[in-house]
């Protein structure tokens, strides 16, 4: 029985590797996948997923709005496809998470999303919400602070390279932008004992 998988953590956790890693793993027992990709998140090149450590694949892209259920459905029309990965999945829309549902639901193909829970305010991302909500199986990715501890949190530094407290929530990033964090270290960077904003 196919399921909506929800694996999320904080930046520079390994989420990219392992969506490579576990696409690779079909593909050498002969089985297709199909990965997708923000189309706003240029970071590795245009559709394309790649991690950190090197590894990288081509991937089709989804943008805000788009119908994810008939973008998918066309792609199992030129044939099977043994799991959907899609990548930067904080990104989507509560809209588009049902539409990946109804592709579990009814088409019957599992769909492994990989992608942030919070923004650098603490706050959930619509996409991960509605995951969170929706998944079948969540599976929480993790790395450390720089204190050794789960890092749970993530801080966007400005220019000057402390902590911003407010902002858009997406801006596309890396480490010279991000920086994990456990809790307590995420609220000595934005400067008090309680929320920001």
């Amino acid at each position: 029985m196919a399921k909506l998988y929800f694996h999320y953590s904080t930046m520079n956790a390994g989420k990219s590797t392992l969506l490579l890693q576990a696409s690779y793993n079909y593909r050498e027992r002969g089985m297709e996948t199909y990965l997708i990709t923000a189309e706003l998140d240029h970071r590795a090149g245009e559709g394309r997923i790649a991690s950190r450590i090197g590894i990288g694949d081509a991937a089709d892209t989804f943008a805000p709005g788009e119908d994810l259920f008939a973008k998918i459905a066309r792609r199992l029309d030129k044939g099977p496809v043994a799991c959907i990965f899609l990548d930067e999945a904080q990104f989507l829309s509560q809209d588009q998470v049902w539409q990946l549902a109804r592709v579990v639901d009814d088409l019957n193909v599992p769909v492994m999303c990989y992608g942030l829970r919070v923004d650098f305010r603490g706050e959930l991302f619509p996409g991960s919400a509605a995951l969170l909500a929706l998944s079948d199986e969540m599976r929480e990715v993790r790395t450390i602070c720089h204190c050794g501890k789960k890092a749970t949190m993530v801080v966007r530094k400005g220019s000057d390279g402390r902590a911003q407290r407010d902002g858009a929530q997406v801006q596309i990033g890396g480490n010279e932008t991000y920086e994990s964090l456990c809790r307590r270290h995420w609220r000595e960077a934005v400067g008090d004992g309680s929320t920001p904003g």
